[in-house]
């Protein structure tokens, strides 16, 4: 009995050494260089009730956590709920966040931006599997919902997005310089 409770105290001790570490680990971040371009259109709609869209674009983390809000404009802070589901996910809980970020609606035409791969604290992101959200509200017109699954860390990639009733090509870039 002395003998086989010695081995399992030794299988246990090297099943620590072994597994605790990678338990306790985390993912190594981003690449201090690396950052998301994206190139985004909204296309001229014509239509006697045309009003400028609201839109929310963000990233959320494996866990559908939102770790950043890239772009947000809206008119109003009235018509920040009509953005539904960024509103759920995020804008509801976090005033400061909507504050900081929230821009003017735009008129049709193309629009480039970048994502520094900072959290919303300013933190760089761990790499890993990560979701490019798009939400497009446009009064008297459509609603859009478009994601776009990606992988983040030592890799360059490129997406293109399928152009939708309110928006046109929406490209993301992944580029580490």
């Amino acid at each position: 009995m002395t003998l086989l409770f010695k081995r399992l105290s030794q299988c246990v001790a090297l099943l620590s050494c072994l597994l605790l570490p990678a338990f306790f680990a985390t993912a190594a971040p981003i690449p201090a260089t690396a950052t998301l371009a994206v190139e985004f259109s909204l296309p001229k709609i014509d239509t006697t009730m045309y009003a400028r869209p609201y839109v929310a674009i963000w990233i959320e983390n494996s866990k559908r956590k939102s770790v950043r809000t890239i772009e947000l404009w809206v008119g109003k802070d009235e018509w920040l709920k009509d953005l539904r589901s960024w509103w759920r996910k995020v804008g509801r809980y976090d005033r400061a966040l909507v504050d900081g970020v929230t821009s003017a609606t735009r008129p049709a035409g193309d629009y480039r931006f970048t994502w520094d791969g900072l959290d919303n604290d300013g933190n760089r992101v761990e790499a890993g599997k990560y979701t490019f959200y798009v939400e497009v509200v446009r009064e008297h017109g459509g609603r859009n919902f478009i994601r776009q699954k990606m992988t983040l860390g030592d890799q360059p990639f490129s997406h293109t997005i399928a152009p939708t009733e309110e928006t046109g090509d929406i490209r993301i870039n992944y580029l580490i310089k």
